[in-house]
């Protein structure tokens, strides 16, 4: 199963001839940047000086406007040649393409960040906190923010913030008591009372250096407050949100091609030809390329869907099914990857240990799976009683 089916323009052919050269330097570094649990500095430089970075920006503010489709097709790649820095560099090209498709910010604020951008600004949000959990969920944020004549002074603690050592600008979300909200602030990583603590302990994507951004009564102005709400932010469609399944997807895909090199290429002594023509293994290909088409069409329709302004008012819970799909197909993907491949593929040495605790990292990334089956029974309950 490959993604080459789902290549329909010259942008799309272009973009993906100049990632594929970078495709054995991003997989010569995997294995130590998952050792030393190092962020890929280098994988992420080459794609700002690429200009990748600017591809979600719109046209009009100097980028290339690419779509949601194109933006899982190249995030699928990336990740295929190394997770972290696909997760990483997935997650500045999800914001900066909700904020300038809902231009959520004012025009003014808008143009000036995008210049940023332009420059090889990298920014993400930082909202999950250790005491609410997931912000999909709703609650609300310990992290504060107060008016102070015409400045917010923001104090507080954020967890899982991805590409931490190399992020120019947070989005960080803090409550806002005279507002009684929830309110986004842009933060630049030279404020003064910002830094980063080095919580990163984990045993999966582990070179996104995913630290805890600490806020010590930082100041931000007035202009850089620039958004607000009431409720979680997930009761939004939010079709950049893919990139999060991409990744995963991209993964499976290099365990699958992984397993299938070495089946044809093994053969024991203890049979004539190599394990490709066994079938038990033949078998377990075969499911590894079904789970595959069934997680890339669900995924690339989904984001078709989304793109297609004639189609997206009519979806409800379609973007956090595809996130389900993926990643518990990619789950699926690996461990019959590493059943072909046998004990050797729990060798430190063989990347198929790596991709089975990376792909189970996409399960605690939004929307849960418990919050994607709720809705999706709520919806069904609703509409037979409304009909």
């Amino acid at each position: 199963m490959s993604k080459k089916l789902f290549i329909t323009t010259d942008t799309q052919r272009d973009w993906l001839q100049k990632l594929e050269k970078y495709e054995d330097t991003f997989k010569s570094y995997s294995k130590e940047v998952d050792e030393t649990a190092a962020f890929p500095k280098a994988n992420i430089q080459a794609l700002v000086d690429i200009g990748y970075t600017r591809l979600t920006l719109p046209k009009e503010y100097g980028g290339d406007g690419i779509r949601v489709t194109d933006m899982i097709l190249f995030q699928e790649t990336i990740a295929s040649f190394d997770s972290a820095t696909g997760l990483s560099i997935g997650w500045h090209q999800g914001v900066v393409g909700e904020l300038y498709e809902k231009i959520i910010w004012k025009e003014d604020k808008l143009r000036t960040f995008a210049n940023e951008i332009l420059n090889g600004a990298l920014v993400n949000r930082a909202a999950s906190e250790a005491q609410t959990g997931s912000p999909t969920r709703g609650g609300r944020p310990g992290t504060s923010a107060v008016k102070r004549g015409n400045k917010w002074i923001i104090s507080g603690q954020k967890n899982f913030t991805t590409m931490s050592p190399v992020l120019t600008h947070f989005l960080v979300s803090a409550w806002v008591e005279e507002k009684q909200g929830i309110g986004f602030f842009l933060v630049n990583r030279n404020s003064s009372g910002l830094s980063i603590k080095e919580t990163w302990d984990v045993i999966a994507m582990r070179g996104t250096e995913s630290h805890d951004l600490v806020l010590d009564r930082v100041e931000v102005t007035e202009e850089n407050f620039v958004e607000f709400s009431f409720g979680p932010r997930s009761s939004n469609i939010n079709g950049w949100i893919l990139h999060i399944p991409a990744c995963y997807l991209g993964i499976a895909q290099a365990a699958r091609d992984y397993a299938v090199k070495f089946a044809i290429e093994h053969s024991p002594n203890s049979i004539h030809g190599s394990i490709s023509q066994l079938p038990n293994v033949q078998r377990l290909i075969g499911q590894m390329d079904l789970e595959l088409m069934k997680a890339r069409h669900f995924l690339y329709s989904t984001a078709a869907a989304y793109d297609d302004l004639s189609r997206r008012p009519y979806i409800t819970n379609e973007l956090a099914a595809a996130k389900y799909i993926v990643t518990n197909s990619a789950i699926t993907i690996v461990d019959q990857a590493m059943r072909i491949v046998g004990a050797k593929s729990l060798q430190m040495s063989n990347p198929l240990q790596r991709y089975y605790r990376d792909v189970r990292a996409g399960l605690h990334n939004p929307p849960m799976d418990d919050m994607t089956i709720s809705k999706l029974a709520q919806t069904a309950i609703n509409e037979a009683e409304n009909q």
